[in-house]
């Protein structure tokens, strides 16, 4: 269980940061939407921080709260996977506006993030420790509906 646990911990970690590079990569190739991307970059970052603590907290436990990460390694490896590859790929090529959105809708969609959104919401983190938790991320929730709502902004602009 602890290889498990420090493998799916690591990769869910590396999930968080992988997004938060890529959308650095946003930030850089469109300088008229850098507030948007570099606050959902730090956001990222606070994510990996937040998983990190509440990994700690409840390692010596056993046991993580339930949905806090992907249940599925090799899932997360695989996400992780195709994060390196669009991070080397964004680098090198002048993408469009609108690949950015769709590239980041579909990465807020996918399972690592989706675990993190959903655990931060549900009644499965209603302890103590969990609330204070959910109060780091009170302002970093959804970011598939901002992105949405941010395209749609600029997109009317």
């Amino acid at each position: 269980m602890a290889a498990d646990f420090d493998a799916l911990l690591a990769e869910s970690v590396k999930l968080e940061l992988l997004v938060a590079d890529l959308y650095c990569q946003f930030t850089n190739s469109f300088p008229e939407d850098a507030d948007f991307w570099g606050k959902l970059m730090f956001e990222e970052v606070n994510h990996a921080s937040i998983i990190r603590s509440v990994a700690e907290f409840y390692k010596p436990l056993g046991v993580l709260p339930h949905g806090l990460l992907a249940p599925v390694l090799q899932d997360v490896r695989d996400i992780n996977d195709k994060l390196g590859a669009l991070i080397e790929q964004w680098q090198g090529a002048g993408q469009s506006r609108e690949a950015a959105f769709n590239i980041a809708l579909e990465l807020e969609q996918s399972a690592g993030e989706l675990h993190f959104q959903k655990f931060m919401a549900s009644q499965e983190a209603s302890s103590a420790v969990a609330q204070v938790f959910k109060g780091l991320n009170r302002d970093d929730r959804d970011h598939a509906e901002r992105i949405r709502l941010y395209m749609m902004i600029s997109q009317a602009a």
